[in-house]
């Protein structure tokens, strides 16, 4: 008789517990295409914006990415959710990455089409609040802000859609992400922690001062073309609390690699008339700089950039990446010369 009980209550459990297990081994993607526009790239972006302004987030910046050989448009918007921020007050400082919001409109395939697609909120809280006390409330606040932005660009003209976009990862993954395959050693087994890298600046003016100085001397310097990684434009800047302080850069050199980088080993969407379909990863810009108090100065951060390409762009390939080795150390070698 016990053993008949023993036997149902585990069955039971395993009932219980098996959508759980299965929802845990779910893959997540780091993007999601979130709606093919009827619309010209123009006119989509004009009716985003303004369903943007009549929403409850907060737009700060977008920016039109330069694709190579000007093959297609891409526009990426950065975004805030005051609901989201409230969410994660308590938060580390150095956790505000995962409260940056981008959205990308770009054309692509042969008739060049326009979409939208996210930066997946959700797969982001994965990576940032991983160790948070408050881990399950920070994954629900960002589900909730994944829904907003599907729900504000499903009333847009088109087809909405709801698709995951590669790299696609599981929340255990995310949730320890320290890079992808064979690759990881170049991003040297690094959590997001370890891969936020110190610039060395002299901050005992205090954290305002600082603020100041680092946007300064990213406006001296002088932007090169794709073929060199120098200088660097400033795309948003987002004070998110009074601790943090995000900039979002950019520059032709690292908009020109990681199109290309993603699209060369891709077939899908690829053709003389869509040679980049890589553009679909534009939502991963703008690089970051992060400014964050520190006592009575601060600490000035910037990611390392094989850890960060690995988390937006691992479905490039291996080869890819092997191909393109000393790409991430320019662009971050090129943002510590304008800083130091």
């Amino acid at each position: 008789m016990k053993a008949r009980v023993l036997m149902a209550v585990v069955t039971i459990a395993a009932l219980i517990s098996a959508p759980l297990s299965l929802a845990a081994n779910e893959k997540v993607g780091i993007f999601e295409t979130l709606l093919e526009s009827s619309q010209s790239f123009a006119e989509t972006t004009q009716a985003l914006e303004a369903a943007i302004d009549a929403s409850a987030l907060q737009l700060h910046a977008s920016h039109d990415v330069r694709v190579p050989d000007g093959a297609h448009q891409a526009r990426v918007y950065v975004l805030t959710s005051p609901a989201y921020a409230e969410a994660a007050a308590a938060e580390s400082a150095r956790t505000i990455s995962a409260q940056i919001l981008r959205v990308a409109v770009y054309t692509q395939g042969d008739e060049q089409k326009t979409y939208v697609n996210m930066a997946n909120p959700v797969a982001h809280a994965m990576v940032y609040y991983a160790k948070s006390s408050k881990y399950d409330a920070l994954l629900a606040a960002a589900r909730n802000v994944s829904t907003e932005l599907r729900e504000l660009v499903a009333a847009l003209p088109g087809d909405a859609l709801s698709l995951p976009q590669k790299p696609m990862r599981s929340e255990k993954h995310y949730r320890k992400y320290k890079g992808d395959g064979p690759a990881r050693m170049m991003a040297k087994f690094r959590t997001f922690e370890k891969s936020q890298l110190p610039i060395k600046m002299d901050s005992s003016a205090g954290f305002d001062a600082t603020v100041a100085a680092v946007v300064a001397a990213l406006r001296a310097g002088t932007v090169s073309d794709a073929s060199d990684s120098t200088g660097w434009e400033i795309v948003a800047q987002v004070r998110l609390r009074d601790d943090a302080v995000y900039l979002g850069i950019t520059n032709p050199y690292i908009e020109d690699k990681m199109v290309r980088i993603n699209s060369r080993f891709r077939s899908d969407t690829k053709s003389e008339l869509s040679p980049y379909p890589g553009v679909d990863h534009v939502t991963a810009l703008p690089t970051e700089i992060l400014i964050i108090k520190d006592g009575d100065g601060a600490k000035v951060l910037h990611y390392g950039q094989m850890w960060r390409m690995q988390l937006y762009f691992w479905d490039s390939g291996y080869r890819a990446f092997t191909a393109n080795v000393g790409v991430p150390s320019a662009i971050a070698n090129s943002i510590e010369a304008a800083l130091e």
